[in-house]
């Protein structure tokens, strides 16, 4: 199988080295070719260049999400997020999605997270211009269209976004309290990216001009363009719709480390989950930070499906899950290191519990197999390479090199992180992240959860 992986990367190194894309000799650790460069009004400019397809996409980030807002002031990036969609003077209100649709663009959409806000579309190369002239218009000339009336409207969209993804959503309660367990009162990662319902209704106009005039200026954006485009004529276009804003200067990022949590148990009933849920999480690096690699390996080889030690014993041997998974999450504070499981109607709790207990113990006590490694790098090798099939793709990958590291060109050194590391390290990681002592256990319990089944031995 780690044969066939290889061939794999080795042919997707190939495909994209044609799309502006360098591989080293060795076929498997990707080069994506750009420029990079920034107006004299602070506004950070990457360029990718791929004449592949006549295609470009044309991504914005705002470098500020939920992590940089402030007690009392939780959802405005988010909030933000959907006012940038209803228009600005020159395109008028409403317009901007209805511009888009009549000029053929694709994957038109923003999102926000912790730590930045992004917006973006593909369009055909002879509409680039139209695409950077909207995002001037929003960037530049929104101010005016920030009403009442439209603060209104978006106060009601993010309650109902709010009621359809968490309210209303199989294990929704469980989101907030896992937040609320990991961080402590006033940590900008303890409420989630929609924010505090008492916030978002106590918003007024004057925080939301507020929040504009300080976060959404030139020397705090960043625009990508990646695909069709001559750089001359990508750089004059954006020099023309961008060059004439004022110049400005970045906003101070505030940085807030976790407070360390003692164990803490949480039980939720959930009226709308059907099977009953174990959610263990510890705080864990941030992204690109030392073990956050190590512990990404980890978080494979226990929850894989097919080959993860964890959905072998709890799904594939005994049966007593529905599914398992394990993911290291890394943001701009710090990550966080989960496992889920999600438990059949028959099995017992505690004997799900210790059993995870049991191989996050052995993970501390003694290294995964080279095999479990090789196969985890192999697999995030083979991911990261063919996710850079799509200019978009390429462009959120610039982006967020360049957010988090400075450096947009980092993918050599992305995957080097992995291939350098070995199994004692990831052990090492495991040790100084998991402690049992430090872990949150989040227990979703189903409004008609059957009644605990007969205690099962558990077999290490």
């Amino acid at each position: 199988m780690h044969q066939i992986l290889r061939w794999m990367i080795a042919l997707a190194a190939l495909s994209l080295a044609a799309r502006g894309l360098a591989a080293t000799p060795d076929g498997a650790q990707p080069d994506i070719s750009y420029e990079r460069y920034r107006l004299s009004n602070g506004l950070e400019v990457i360029l990718h260049q791929d004449q592949t397809v006549p295609l470009v996409a044309v991504d914005v980030w705002y470098h500020v999400g939920s992590g940089d807002e402030v007690p009392g002031k939780s959802g405005f990036a988010h909030l933000f997020e959907h006012m940038m969609f209803q228009g600005a003077v020159h395109i008028g209100e409403d317009a901007h999605f209805e511009v888009l649709k009549r000029i053929g663009a694709s994957s038109v959409n923003g999102s926000t997270n912790y730590d930045r806000t992004n917006y973006y579309e593909v369009v055909p190369t002879h509409q680039l211009e139209t695409a950077l002239w909207l995002e001037s218009d929003r960037m530049g000339y929104m101010r005016p269209l920030l009403t009442e009336k439209s603060l209104g409207n978006q106060r009601d969209v993010v309650r109902n976004e709010r009621r359809q993804s968490y309210d209303t959503q199989p294990y929704g309660k469980e989101r907030y309290a896992l937040s609320e367990a990991l961080y402590a009162e006033g940590h900008p990662y303890r409420h989630l990216v929609m924010g505090l319902h008492e916030d978002i209704e106590a918003a007024s106009l004057d925080d939301v001009h507020a929040f504009f005039a300080t976060w959404y200026v030139p020397a705090n954006a960043t625009l990508t363009l990646a695909g069709d485009f001559e750089p001359a004529v990508a750089k004059r276009l954006v020099e023309k719709w961008f060059g004439g804003f004022p110049s400005s200067s970045r906003p101070p990022h505030r940085e807030v480390a976790p407070t360390p949590v003692a164990t803490t148990r949480v039980t939720v009933n959930d009226d709308y989950a059907k099977l009953r849920r174990v959610h263990y999480a510890w705080h864990s690096p941030k992204a690109f930070a030392d073990g956050d690699a190590e512990l990404d390996i980890l978080a494979h080889a226990l929850g894989n499906p097919g080959t993860g030690r964890l959905f072998q014993s709890l799904v594939h041997e005994r049966q007593w899950a529905q599914s398992v998974s394990a993911r290291q999450d890394g943001n701009g504070f710090s990550g966080i290191f989960d496992v889920i499981a999600d438990l059949r109607p028959d099995a017992d709790l505690s004997a799900v519990e210790a059993l995870i207990a049991s191989e996050l113990a052995r993970a501390i006590s003694e290294p995964i197999t080279a095999r479990e490694f090789d196969r985890a790098v192999l697999a995030n090798e083979s991911g990261t390479i063919w996710h850079l099939e799509t200019l978009l793709a390429r462009a959120e990958m610039l982006q967020t090199y360049s957010h988090y590291l400075g450096d947009p060109g980092w993918i050599g050194k992305d995957l080097s992180r992995y291939r350098g590391s070995d199994t004692e390290r990831v052990r090492a990681a495991a040790k100084r992240y998991l402690d049992p002592m430090h872990r949150v256990a989040v227990i979703t319990m189903p409004a008609m959860a059957s009644s605990p089944a007969p205690a099962q031995e558990v077999k290490p």
